[in-house]
């Protein structure tokens, strides 16, 4: 179940927080006040950029390089979508494609140039026109073959997009590139390798900005807020896919948690 976006958020559990200092103020020992107007101020700080930055930073730190990628790099490309602003009309309302969507495309685009002979895997579902249609078709506009596409168009999570893609006919290559933002890698890349694939990271664009002495880094400001509302979302996802691939890895591999025979006896 997703959880609504205000759960996530650094600012409804600041409000809350307020709320319930001045509340309750006259009633708490001096230990909690401190605590609490403590909290509160860091609240406060993850909604700057300076606190925002931090939270993106411990996010995208988790996902290798590009540069990691052992040789000889793969040729095939597994492009995951960013969603879309408004339900697409038709294939070919390609407005509808999100800011994220379209910065994945452009840089998995980039590495098929790149790449003789690559193949390029597209994943995606979505209400009516799957995202992935909508992507392949904005692929082909830019150059690249029919022939060189192919689409998964069942998956609307990140897990999913690893299974489906594991499920796809013919099977898709083992040895991946895996498109996808920076923020959204490190989740991405457990999620495929729990899934069978040996993925190669390549973020299609970071969140992260350079530390500026400027007052207005200090203060909260709502892009931070977004930014930072997208780093919590991964720190919970990325625990909670912990959890699937931990499930997945014992699905694939029985024998590793049986007991032992002198165990048993």
């Amino acid at each position: 179940m997703r959880l609504p976006d205000y759960a996530l958020s650094p600012l409804t559990y600041a409000l809350l927080l307020t709320l319930a200092l001045v509340g309750l103020w006259p009633r708490l020992p001096r230990t909690l006040r401190v605590v609490g107007v403590a909290v509160a101020i860091v609240l406060l700080i993850s909604m700057a950029p300076v606190g925002a930055n931090v939270l993106v930073r411990m996010v995208e730190s988790q996902a290798p390089p590009a540069s990691d990628c052992p040789v000889p790099a793969p040729s095939t490309i597994v492009l995951l979508d960013g969603g879309t602003d408004r339900r697409p009309l038709s294939p070919d309302d390609l407005s509808a494609l999100s800011e994220p969507s379209l910065h994945r495309l452009f840089a998995a685009v980039g590495l098929w140039r790149r790449t003789p002979g690559a193949h390029l895997v597209i994943s995606g579902g979505g209400p009516g026109v799957p995202d992935s249609v909508l992507l392949r078709g904005l692929a082909e506009r830019m150059g690249v073959p029919a022939g060189a596409i192919e689409i998964e168009d069942e998956s609307r999570t990140t897990w999913e997009n690893a299974m489906y893609t594991s499920r796809l006919s013919p099977p898709v290559a083992r040895r991946i590139w895996l498109v996808t933002s920076a923020m959204h890698m490190p989740r991405a890349l457990g999620a495929f390798r729990a899934w069978g694939f040996e993925p190669c990271a390549y973020p299609s664009g970071s969140l992260h900005t350079p530390f500026s002495a400027r007052i207005g880094y200090f203060m909260p400001q709502s892009s931070s807020l977004a930014k930072a509302e997208a780093a919590i979302h991964e720190l919970v996802g990325g625990f909670v896919y912990r959890m699937l691939e931990w499930k997945q890895h014992r699905k694939n591999n029985p024998t590793e948690h049986e007991p032992s025979t002198s165990a048993r006896h």
